[in-house]
């Protein structure tokens, strides 16, 4: 069994023997832009402020930075001044993604060591990354790209800052197919429905809003939504988001509950405390939101999977209703864990 399926077994507990069982699923082939360009929705309202003496050293290389190195025979990682994680260069998978809590004005940590994903894994069905790793180095960012075989190839990108939109994963492969993503949380984070939200669901909220029963909906004036983040029991302004771009949940029927409301809304039904697994459209980003970003009401990204364009800035127009802290028990997804969903169908 190929290593990046092991590692998903084992990221929920269950040993490496299973087979995964993958039905093909047809979605038009791209390619990842360059940059931060393609972070879609709130990860481009983040203050500069939040990424004051930000930088990242990667595989010997810091400050610029702009070529290509060769692969490690072991996880590396990228380190900065706010954040830092672990990559596996075999697969691109990600692990122990921590902010460091390096001081800031917009630090959302309370100035701790704050751990958030042990690992994000990609399950790239028998097809690995065999190529060197070309790397950019520039100011906060590095963006980091790595190709394989059957069509393969994966980018990661990645900023230094205190919050905001501060990392995305970006899946193509030659068949066109989806990329299967399990997310596993680090032991202090946890997944909960967001009770300011299920306060507010069904009103519309933003600065173009003319009433909060109808709107009219627009860029500006925007419909509340069930909201799950992911939150810790010791940073108050500590919420993270999983942002994704042409990608799906994949439902857990163990997890939840279902908190269900009259709407016809629905976002926390199948969702474990711990983990979320995602079908990531080739082309399709896996990304995160951090601070006021993810308690933003915002529209959905755009279905965009080549040459994506930023969105413009829309800080102060939309509304941002954050989350209580401490977080109750009865908002906490449970449980944390669950292999259902982990060999359903590729979604389409």
């Amino acid at each position: 069994m190929p290593a990046d399926k092991e590692d998903l077994m084992r990221a929920v507990g269950q040993q490496p023997n299973l087979k995964f069982r993958a039905a093909a699923a047809a979605i038009a082939l791209a390619a990842s832009a360059a940059g931060f360009a393609g972070l879609a929705g709130p990860a481009q309202a983040a203050s500069s402020k939040g990424c004051v003496g930000g930088g990242f050293a990667v595989l010997g290389k810091t400050g610029e930075f702009d070529g290509t190195v060769g692969a490690t025979g072991g996880r590396f990682v990228v380190q900065g001044k706010y954040v830092r994680f672990e990559v596996d260069p075999a697969n691109f998978a990600i692990y122990n993604y921590a902010f460091t809590g390096a001081a800031n004005e917009l630090d959302i940590t309370g100035g701790r060591y704050t751990p958030v994903f042990a690992s994000k894994i990609p399950d790239h069905r028998g097809l690995t990354l065999t190529g060197t790793i070309a790397l950019e180095v520039k100011d906060q960012e590095a963006t980091l790209s790595r190709t394989g075989t059957g069509g393969l190839s994966m980018t990661i990108q990645a900023k230094d800052c205190a919050n905001g939109g501060l990392f995305q994963m970006e899946p193509e492969r030659g068949d066109g197919t989806r990329t299967r993503i399990v997310h596993s949380l680090a032991t202090e984070a946890f997944y909960f429905d967001n009770a300011n939200f299920r306060a507010r669901l069904g009103d519309y909220v933003g600065s173009a809003c003319t009433s909060v029963q109808t709107g009219p909906p627009s860029q500006f004036c925007v419909r509340v939504r069930p909201r799950v983040n992911i939150g810790n029991n010791v940073s108050a302004k500590f919420a993270v988001r999983d942002s994704a771009q042409v990608a799906d949940r994949v439902p857990q029927a163990a997890c939840g509950p279902d908190f269900t409301n009259a709407l016809g809304l629905s976002e926390t039904r199948n969702h474990c405390g711990g983990m979320s697994v995602w079908d990531v459209a080739s082309g399709g980003r896996m990304g995160m939101v951090t601070g006021e970003d993810a308690t933003e009401v915002a529209n959905s990204p755009t279905e965009c999977v080549q040459d994506c364009q930023a969105q413009n800035q829309v800080r102060g127009r939309l509304a941002v209703l954050g989350f209580p802290f401490p977080v109750s028990t009865g908002s906490r997804l449970t449980p944390r864990t669950s292999t259902d969903g982990l060999t359903a169908p590729l979604t389409r």
